[in-house]
């Protein structure tokens, strides 16, 4: 395909529409001077359409769960959201161009030190309802109990207010939070892999997007951007593709 089919199928309005999940506070991290959402996802989103030689429109989402059920209204042409089996039956998913380690917090003293420990009918775990990393252990922690609910941030205030026993999140704001009588079981429990989609029926224009993806980083602009955003000490980069 050359760059004026990849166009017609990425952006056949004449503008890309980024679907951006505004509850990632690692991608999603600042305001412009417009006073618009700013950080990694809307940066990498106006690059692509540089890229593609044309103007882009940042469509927010409050969660990912919102985001991807919206791949076949007409929303959004690309979407800065993570990779999940459940999710791919109807998005194609780039190559990851960030990564994001998830793990378990305990009560300090607890005698749960490990994460196998966790899959267990006595333990329930809370967690942000239709995250990725919720989506993993649907399909890989058959056993725990759960207890889903509407925000990252809800979680860990139901946590340390004694709600559950085990708090999945994702580490750096798990770090961030630097709790006192909480310990992080150190091991991930699984990664985030931080990808583009597109829908099913875009997917002819997937080769573009991840060779856009590599370009960004053999570059050095993703991790410029991981820089200039404060965030880099906390995101993991992938290895550049072949």
């Amino acid at each position: 395909m050359d760059i004026n089919d990849i166009r017609s199928v990425l952006a056949p309005t004449g503008t890309l529409r980024a679907g951006i999940n505004m509850s990632n506070f690692l991608l999603v991290s600042a305001t412009d001077a417009d006073g618009k959402p700013d950080g990694l996802s809307p940066q990498l989103a106006r690059a692509m359409g540089k890229a593609l030689g044309v103007e882009v429109e940042l469509v927010l989402f409050d969660s990912p769960g919102v985001l991807a059920d919206a791949v076949d209204d007409n929303l959004w042409d690309v979407a800065n959201i993570a990779f999940e089996p459940e999710r791919a039956a109807r998005i194609s998913f780039s190559q990851p161009y960030i990564l994001i380690d998830a793990n378990f917090q305990v009560r300090a003293g607890s005698a749960l030190r490990e994460n196998q420990q966790m899959n267990s009918a006595d333990v329930t775990i809370i967690l942000y309802d239709r995250s990725a990393y919720d989506l993993w252990l649907k399909e890989n922690f058959t056993k725990a109990q759960y207890l889903r609910v509407a925000s990252i941030q809800e979680s860990h205030d139901r946590f340390y207010a004694g709600d559950a026993d085990v708090l999945a999140s994702l580490k750096p704001k798990l770090i961030a939070d630097n709790a006192e009588g909480y310990q992080i079981i150190e091991t991930p429990f699984t990664a985030i892999n931080q990808s583009v989609g597109i829908s099913k029926h875009r997917e002819q224009a997937l080769p573009f997007v991840n060779s856009f993806l590599d370009d960004m980083q053999a570059s050095g602009e993703i991790k410029a951007l991981l820089d200039k955003f404060g965030v880099a000490n906390r995101l993991s980069l992938p290895t550049v593709s072949a």
